[in-house]
C-alpha cells in the first residue's frame, strides 16, 4: 500500500486538491487517505494518469545497437509513460503473429511499462502485400502502419483499411508524398535555398493527406465497420487544416504531434547541425502555431514522440546523410509542460489529456481517471527545475536537441498498476 499525501491532481477532467491517495490491488482505494506501509509527501507535486506514447522506435529486433526494448522501456518510465507502442520498422519488420508475441512477453518480462507492438500493414513494409491482420492481432498488435515508408499504393491502403476496420484496428500512416518530397532533409523554403540543401516541401505532407483521407472515404462506403485511420506526427498547417475539415465532416480520422514540431522550427538547422534532422522536417513557426491550435481545439489527438534512437556516430555524420530522428522519450512531458503550459498558458488538463486519454481513444482504451477503482497506472510529477542532460538518459541515444534546456515537470514516480517502476525522489 503506498500513501501519497497533500498531493495535487490533473486528469482530462481538471485540477483537483491537495488530496491524500491510497493506492493497493493495483487500483486507487481512496482518495482522502488510509493506512499505507509507504507514506510519500506529494505536497508541491502533482499526480497524473500514466501517459501511452503512440509511436516510439525501440529498434528490437535487429538494430539494438541503437535502442533495444530494455534501454527503451525503461526511457520510457522515467518519461512517466506506463505505456508504449513500438513501430515495426524493424530488421526484420514486425509482420507476423510470432514477432508481435515475442515482443510482449520480453516487454512483459522486463516489467516496466506494457508494450503494445504496432504490426506492420503490409508484409516486409514493402506496400504490395497485406499482413495478416488477424493474426496479427490476437497475437497482440494494437495497429498496423508502414511507418517508416509512405503508402504509396492507394489501393493496398484501402484494402488495409477495410482488412482492419472489423478487427477495430487503426491504420496509421506517415502521410508524405515521396515524388514531392525526393530528398528533402529539411522544410522547403527560403532557409534551405540559402544553405543550399534539398528541401522537403510542405506540400508533400498536404497532399498525402488529402489523398488518404479520400481513400478512407471510400473504405467507409465499403465497409460493413468502420475504418480508421491515423495520420502521424502531422507538421503542417495545411496538413491541420485538412483535418479540421475532415472530422467536422465526420470521417473517423485522428492524428497526433511530436514534441519536436511544437518546440523546434526549420530555423535550428541554420548551423547544419543533424541533431535536428527528422521526418518529416521542422516546419516554420506558423506551422508550429498551427499545430497548437490544433491540439487546443481537438483537431489533434495526442502527443506521440516518434522516439528515434541512432548511434552518436550516426547523427554525427553530414547533414545529407545522417539519418531521421531524435530520441524524446525522457523528455516529452517536462518540454511541453515548460513550453507550452509554463511559457504560453496552455491548459494542463489539456495537456495531460494529450498525453493520456487521446492516445488511449486512438487505441480504443477506455480513459484513464484519478478516481476510487481506477487502475493505478499514474505518474508524479514535479515542478522543480532542472537542465536536460543527455549523457543521463536511460536510452542510449545519449544526444538531445534540446541538451541544457531548463524544464520543469519532471516524473519522479511512475506505477503500473499500482507497481513501482521508476522512483526518483529526493
Amino acid at each position: 500500500m503506498i500513501l501519497i499525501r497533500n498531493v495535487r491532481l490533473v486528469d482530462a477532467q481538471g485540477e483537483r486538491g491537495p488530496l491524500d491517495v491510497l493506492i493497493g490491488e493495483g487500483r486507487i482505494l481512496s482518495l482522502e487517505g488510509g493506512e499505507a506501509k509507504r507514506i510519500i509527501d506529494g505536497t508541491g507535486l502533482f499526480l497524473a494518469p500514466g501517459f501511452l506514447d503512440l509511436h516510439a522506435h525501440l529498434r528490437e529486433p535487429g538494430e539494438e545497437v541503437k535502442e533495444e526494448l530494455a534501454t527503451g522501456l525503461l526511457a520510457a518510465v522515467r518519461g512517466g509513460y506506463t505505456d508504449v507502442v513500438s513501430m515495426p520498422n524493424t530488421k526484420p519488420p514486425v509482420d507476423t503473429p510470432e514477432a508481435v508475441r515475442a515482443l510482449k512477453e520480453k516487454a512483459e518480462a522486463l516489467g516496466l511499462a506494457r508494450l503494445h507492438p504496432a504490426a506492420a500493414l503490409t508484409l516486409g513494409q514493402e506496400g504490395k502485400h497485406l499482413a495478416p491482420a488477424g493474426l496479427l492481432r490476437e497475437a497482440g498488435a494494437a495497429l498496423l502502419t508502414d511507418d517508416g515508408r509512405t503508402n504509396e499504393d492507394a489501393g493496398v491502403l484501402a484494402l488495409g483499411l477495410l482488412q482492419a476496420a472489423p478487427l477495430g484496428l487503426p491504420v496509421a500512416v506517415h502521410a508524405e508524398d515521396a515524388t514531392l518530397r525526393r530528398g528533402g532533409v529539411m522544410n522547403d523554403g527560403k532557409l534551405a535555398d540559402l544553405l543550399g540543401l534539398p528541401g522537403n516541401p510542405p506540400e508533400a505532407e498536404a497532399a498525402r493527406i488529402a489523398r488518404d483521407l479520400e481513400v478512407l472515404r471510400y473504405a467507409l462506403r465499403r465497409s460493413g465497420a468502420r475504418p480508421h485511420l491515423h495520420v502521424q506526427h502531422l507538421s503542417t498547417q495545411r496538413g491541420v487544416e485538412l483535418l479540421r475539415e475532415a472530422k467536422r465532416a465526420g470521417l473517423p480520422v485522428t492524428a497526433e504531434a511530436t514534441p519536436h514540431h511544437l518546440t523546434l522550427t526549420e530555423e535550428a538547422l541554420a548551423g547544419f547541425d543533424p541533431l535536428f534532422k527528422v521526418a518529416p522536417p521542422l516546419r516554420t513557426k506558423e506551422d508550429q502555431e498551427a499545430l497548437l491550435e490544433g491540439l487546443l481545439d481537438g483537431t489533434l489527438d495526442a502527443i506521440a514522440t516518434d522516439h528515434a534512437p541512432h548511434t552518436r556516430a550516426e547523427k554525427e555524420m553530414d547533414l545529407l546523410r545522417a539519418p531521421f530522428g531524435i530520441p524524446s522519450l525522457e523528455v516529452a512531458f517536462p518540454l511541453l509542460y515548460t513550453e507550452l503550459h509554463l511559457k504560453r498558458g496552455f491548459p494542463l488538463p489539456r495537456l495531460v489529456e494529450v498525453f493520456t486519454d487521446g492516445p488511449r481513444r486512438v487505441l480504443g482504451l477506455e480513459p484513464l481517471h484519478l478516481e476510487v477503482g481506477a487502475e493505478a497506472s499514474l505518474v508524479l510529477l514535479s515542478p522543480q527545475e532542472r537542465p536536460v542532460d543527455p549523457k543521463a538518459f536511460a536510452s542510449k541515444a545519449r544526444f538531445s536537441p534540446w541538451a541544457g534546456w531548463v524544464l520543469g515537470g519532471w516524473p519522479v514516480l511512475t506505477l503500473v498498476a499500482g507497481r513501482v517502476v521508476h522512483e526518483a525522489l529526493e
